[in-house]
């Protein structure tokens, strides 16, 4: 995919937090001491690219960095080192003006909806109060431009007046969904959007990101860990681990020949409905500290085919297939 093809391009993204020393630790290494400055690497050297109308699954255990980078592609984070182009053009590079449409081109729906809202603002405010304060609504048409979104996301108008302390887990997501389509954006983030909903009701807005996708052209980077939800959704799937892209491809090319052994042990996990007995097994061993990330390959350690070179170079993202990537030394093999 060309840059001129691509509606939002990721470059050599990279983003890391540091926790500054200490003055304790300053006077200690004045005294011999040898304490430094301590960070997480959270995501190294991401590229990854998104079409117009296409829907990308982002997946990995907890910790990976998935929702650093959702927010970094967002521009809730500002990388420490790569490039955010949009539409073949470089943030950076932007006008004022041009920067501020981008930001409302790409919008965000949170984990947590009712975190992420606002307790003292009623539903109505809510969704208003941002395409007010950048003019796309005047002040007096909010009552029905807030009825027209309420309809379009499903929930009932009557409900403009609540608080979200007065909504249910599933009418808080829809909320915040409304929330993200009132600038009209052309991109939208999904950070875990139903992870805390019940099935029935994922199912309900799941169907609703589907519906607005149809209707509204839209774009998806859909955070998630549930490889089910991920697979009804998603074009294509982008598999992370301790903030590095381990495999991606089109989703059915995934879910069908997996190639990275940390894509075929997430994919051993995925329930399924079975008359069979199946034993699952899970990942073997825990996650590594992104403080203190393993050398060469980050997933050697737990990786059951693991060669000594694995802990030594780090692994190129490589094509195996058209269009589909790996980053697995067992590929030189082959």
């Amino acid at each position: 995919m060309s840059d001129q093809n691509s509606l939002l391009t990721l470059t050599g993204v990279s983003k890391r937090f540091g926790k500054p020393l200490s003055k304790v630790n300053l006077l200690m290494n004045q005294l011999g001491g040898t304490y430094t400055d301590e960070y997480i690497y959270a995501v190294s050297d991401i590229n990854l690219q998104l079409a117009s109308k296409e829907v990308v699954g982002l997946v990995g255990e907890s910790g990976c960095g998935k929702s650093t980078l959702g927010r970094v592609a967002a521009g809730l984070l500002s990388p420490e080192r790569g490039a955010r182009t949009w539409r073949g053009k470089d943030l950076t590079a932007m006008t004022p003006e041009e920067r501020r449409s981008v930001r409302l081109s790409i919008q965000m729906i949170f984990q947590d909806p009712y975190a992420s809202l606002n307790p003292r603002l009623r539903a109505i405010d809510s969704v208003t109060e941002a395409p007010i304060y950048h003019g796309l609504v005047d002040q007096r048409n909010r009552q029905e431009f807030a009825q027209s979104l309420f309809e379009r996301v499903g929930l009932n108008p009557e409900m403009m007046e609540r608080y979200p302390h007065q909504l249910s887990g599933g009418q808080r997501s829809r909320l915040g969904i409304a929330r993200a389509l009132a600038v009209n954006p052309e991109f939208l983030i999904c950070d875990e959007a139903v992870a805390s909903l019940d099935v029935s009701i994922q199912a309900q807005v799941l169907n609703l990101f589907m519906d607005l996708r149809a209707n509204l052209n839209l774009t998806y980077l859909f955070i998630s860990h549930d490889l089910g939800v991920v697979r009804h959704l998603t074009d294509r799937v982008v598999i992370m681990y301790l903030g590095r892209v381990v495999e991606e491809g089109a989703t059915e090319e995934i879910f069908a020949h997996a190639n990275h052994p940390y894509t075929t042990a997430l994919l051993s996990e995925m329930p399924v409905i079975s008359t069979e007995r199946k034993t699952f097994h899970p990942v073997r061993g825990e996650i590594p500290s992104p403080m203190h990330p393993p050398s060469g390959c980050h997933f050697h350690p737990r990786c059951p085919h693991a060669l000594k070179r694995c802990s030594e170079v780090v692994p190129a993202l490589i094509q195996i297939s058209p269009g589909h990537l790996s980053a697995c030394h067992l590929n030189d093999l082959k």
